[in-house]
């Protein structure tokens, strides 16, 4: 699938167990990898660490490793975390990777004076300096600014379909394609398609990236080149001038695009459905995982030109 550099082969039953079934369960989460290159997925029952072949490596499952929507890594003091932000449990997370001890929670700020409820976190990500983005994406919309203690700073943003709102701030990483570092924000349901932002890392609104998307899940970038998941069942590759490279994976059946139920036995390799968290390793593989009621993630290996 895909074309020119963004070309890739699918593993046939990549993250499937012995007997065939998935070894997640079912999926409304993301896909991030280690810098040994292990991936970390999450899943409703918790997070599922894989090795580059397939094989879970580990897992962390039930309370507080449930309904991580959205999950970031970072190198902290040569140790790594995972962030994550708990749509159903209403907090963000830090735990470290190898071991799962929890190192922060951020349920809602009340130092911030807006009403609580509902609060509905469904994308996080880190700067350098250890601020910690969580976005409310399925509540208010707005994006909360905490210090790396877990210190309530600001927030910004607002519910709606104007140029500077948000109609679902679904998915959110740290930009690093440009210096200063921006946050790339997914406004997934906004009218009349969907688009991506750049705001400041101080919460300032920069530019709208690309429009005409169709509901744009998550962002992952490697070097110039970011990969967005399309819920309708596709994934966008594309370049540092955010030029669309390659799409992967069309699904054109519009009953299956955008599915929650579709059942492993009408999976199609190489067609994706609601296609929902995507992350890079560091050979230009893609991971992606759908939001499927069996559980799905497939392994995308770059084809070297």
């Amino acid at each position: 699938m895909g074309t020119g550099l963004m070309t890739f082969d699918t593993v046939a039953g990549w993250g499937l167990t012995a007997d065939g079934k998935s070894a997640i369960g079912p999926t409304h989460g993301g896909v991030i990898v280690g810098k040994d290159g292990t991936i970390y997925t999450s899943a409703g029952k918790g997070v599922i660490a894989f090795s580059p072949d397939g094989k879970v490596a580990r897992e962390f499952l039930g309370e507080p490793y449930t309904n991580l929507h959205d999950i970031e890594i970072r190198v902290e003091d040569a140790t790594e975390y995972l962030y994550g932000a708990r749509n159903n449990n209403a907090e963000g997370i830090k735990f470290n990777a190898a071991d799962g001890k929890v190192a922060l929670r951020l349920p809602f700020p009340a130092a911030s004076g807006l009403a609580a409820k509902p609060f509905n976190p469904t994308a996080i990500t880190v700067s350098d300096d250890g601020n910690i983005f969580l976005s409310d994406g399925y509540a208010s919309n707005i994006i909360f600014i905490f210090d790396k203690t877990g210190k309530y700073l600001k927030h910004f943003g607002a519910k709606g379909n104007g140029p500077r709102q948000f109609n679902t701030a679904h998915g959110m990483t740290l930009d690093t394609r440009y210096e200063p570092n921006r946050l790339l924000i997914c406004d997934r349901n906004h009218q009349p398609r969907g688009r991506l932002l750049h705001y400041s890392l101080e919460g300032e609104y920069i530019n709208e990236v690309i429009g005409g998307l169709g509901m744009p899940t998550s962002v992952s970038v490697q070097g110039d080149y970011v990969s967005v998941p399309d819920l309708h069942g596709r994934v966008v590759i594309l370049d540092k001038t955010n030029t669309i490279m390659a799409v992967l994976g069309h699904n054109p059946d519009r009953k299956q695009g955008s599915n929650y139920g579709v059942k492993q036995a009408d999976w199609i390799e190489g067609v994706f459905s609601g296609t929902h968290g995507s992350g890079w390793d560091a050979d230009g593989n893609l991971y992606v995982q759908d939001w499927n009621v069996d559980g799905r993630i497939m392994k995308l290996v770059r084809v070297k030109g």
